[in-house]
């Protein structure tokens, strides 16, 4: 079974980061935190122990131990971060609602660890991110809202993207 993972970029919601651990943890997925995520404590954090434990209590909200058995990284920006990914092989993809996407449910596997990428709750990911990405793919919309919440669309994502492992 492939590794793949989650990339949140600047997700500024405790709760949607906790709720990105769990479905990890599900999945077997590692989470890479780029930008301003709020994050767990880390070695060499240097933010006052406070907000620390203030982020770590409310990402264990939904978390719910999950972001101490995930395995997670982080990165200052997404450039930074699909290099390290691409290094070890990563097929990268983002989940967009955008011209160039494809239909999510069209997903073709191959050997390749994904690694999907997941924008901002409000403004998504930028034309320069997108040109980044391998491929982007959307989740078709059925409804009278224009997306989900970001910690949805990591579960349908990962579930698509893992079902044929």
């Amino acid at each position: 079974m492939r590794k793949n993972c989650l990339v949140a970029v600047d997700i500024r919601s405790t709760h949607n980061i906790g709720s990105l651990f769990r479905t990890c943890d599900g999945f077997n997925s590692d989470l890479w935190l780029v930008g301003i995520c709020p994050k767990p404590n880390f070695q060499g954090d240097d933010r006052l122990p406070h907000i620390v434990r203030k982020i770590e209590k409310d990402i264990s909200k939904t978390a719910l131990g999950a972001e101490k058995t995930v395995r997670w990284h982080s990165a200052h920006n997404l450039n930074e971060c699909i290099k390290k990914l691409r290094e070890h092989g990563y097929r990268i993809v983002a989940i967009e609602q955008n011209t160039k996407s494809k239909n999510l449910y069209e997903f073709d596997s191959d050997d390749r660890p994904v690694a999907i990428i997941l924008g901002r709750e409000v403004e998504g990911l930028s034309e320069l991110e997108l040109n980044l990405c391998d491929e982007i793919y959307e989740i078709p919309m059925h409804g009278k809202k224009e997306s989900f919440n970001v910690s949805v669309v990591a579960g349908i994502a990962l579930y698509q993207i893992s079902k044929n492992d």
